[in-house]
């Protein structure tokens, strides 16, 4: 048995609905017969309650993998095709700044400053985005043990910052703005006008051959500028930053991930470990975006901006991919393709999903085949609520039954 798998059979049959046929048996599904169980003559039915998910934690063949994800793999390769094509284009307007005031004066000189190394360049911060998040996935199925916890977390993760990257590209194509080295990095050519006398002819400005615009010609455009020209190019491209948006982007989704296989927010008090090791990933995010600010490739809002794209890609791509965000009863629950949706009700097992968590604590990861899982009870548009059919010294639980409960914490 290898480490992504795990012998686990779905608790009942995939539910067919009344004047429907069968499913057609394919590689999410199967026909079974229904089965007579413990946790079937408990739901009063003497039928097994029936499974959700049409196919179980148990880790497929490539071929039968590669049949759910190629779509997915082939829209992530066009993506980053445009995001690089985006990335490699010069910038779009035409951007006019001003240099000097009339009396010699530099008019920002908040873009005035000198052009230094990354502290983190940007392909150290995507690789730290991505493989740090991909390690822990990894690491966590020491205990998880589960194929298709992997696929969709890796999946989910590429979604968020491939998604996030191609988002940000094009604002900094279509947008930009000036980076705080801008002025060093254009060395502008601009000879200071004359003061001009009212009713004077402005034939003789000699600055105006340089570019100079708007009222008493004090704009110009990168037209003024010496330095090297991928370098202005870059210069021009400061909103928003592409360092805070793939730190957040893959770090948030990690958050996630651990938040959901810890159960931090749960039905039990967690051991203090598992809250820092939770919020590591929004600070590590947060120390490579700010370093921006110190290396002067950004300003403060480049970096907000950056981190509230990754933030939201993050939480998209993790709800795609995973039954919940904040419901603690059902957010490490990976989610199958193949089906017509799953309904979270009560009774229900999910395939040896239950068991797919990263903590002992109270009960979770020690789901038993042919008890109930009372997760919750779904009602509708409503969502779902609390099942308060069990309980343990007076406390409703909500994790699996038949199992440990909240005084073995």
């Amino acid at each position: 048995m290898g480490l992504f798998s795990r012998n686990q059979e779905p608790v009942g049959p995939q539910p067919v609905h009344a004047g429907s046929s069968a499913p057609r048996g394919s590689f999410f599904s199967r026909r079974e017969k229904p089965s007579v169980s413990s946790a079937g003559t408990a739901n009063g039915t003497g039928v097994a309650p029936a499974s959700p998910y049409a196919f179980v934690n148990r880790r497929p063949t490539f071929g039968g993998w590669f049949r759910t994800v190629w779509l997915d793999l082939l829209t992530m390769a066009a993506m980053g095709a445009i995001g690089l094509g985006v990335y490699m284009a010069p910038p779009a307007p035409t951007r006019s700044f001003p240099v000097y005031f009339n009396n010699g004066e530099i008019v920002y000189p908040q873009f005035a400053y000198p052009l230094r190394k990354n502290i983190i360049p940007i392909w150290l911060a995507a690789f730290l985005a991505s493989m740090i998040p991909i390690t822990f996935i990894l690491l966590f199925q020491i205990r998880v043990k589960s194929f298709w916890d992997v696929n969709n977390a890796v999946l989910g993760l590429l979604y968020s910052l491939i998604n996030a990257a191609v988002f940000q590209v094009f604002l900094k194509w279509l947008i930009g703005g000036l980076r705080p080295h801008f002025l060093a990095v254009c060395n502008p050519d601009v000879t200071l006008p004359p003061t001009a006398s009212a009713g004077a002819s402005n034939d003789g400005i000699e600055f105006t051959k340089n570019g100079a615009s708007g009222f008493g010609y004090l704009m110009f455009t990168r037209a003024v500028c010496r330095g090297n020209e991928d370098d202005i190019n870059d210069s021009l491209e400061s909103f928003p930053s592409g360092h805070s948006t793939a730190a957040f982007a893959g770090f948030v989704f990690l958050f996630l991930y651990f938040n959901a296989k810890l159960k931090l927010w749960s039905n039990y008090h967690p051991a203090f470990w598992k809250m820092i090791l939770v919020y590591a990933p929004l600070l590590g995010a947060t120390l490579i975006a700010g370093s921006l600010t110190i290396d002067e490739f950004h300003h403060w809002y480049d970096v907000l901006a950056g981190a509230t794209i990754g933030t939201i890609m993050a939480f998209g791509a993790y709800r795609m991919v995973y039954a919940a965000i904040w419901d603690w009863r059902f957010n490490h629950i990976p989610l199958p393709r193949g089906v017509n949706g799953v309904n979270f009700g009560k009774g229900m097992g999910y395939g040896g999903f239950e068991n797919a968590v990263g903590t002992r604590k109270a009960g979770w990861g020690t789901f038993v085949e042919g008890s109930f899982y009372n997760g919750g009870r779904h009602h509708g548009h409503h969502g779902h609520r609390r099942d308060r059919s069990r309980s343990v010294n007076g406390a409703h639980t909500g994790y699996p039954a038949g199992t440990r409960g909240a005084e073995n914490v």
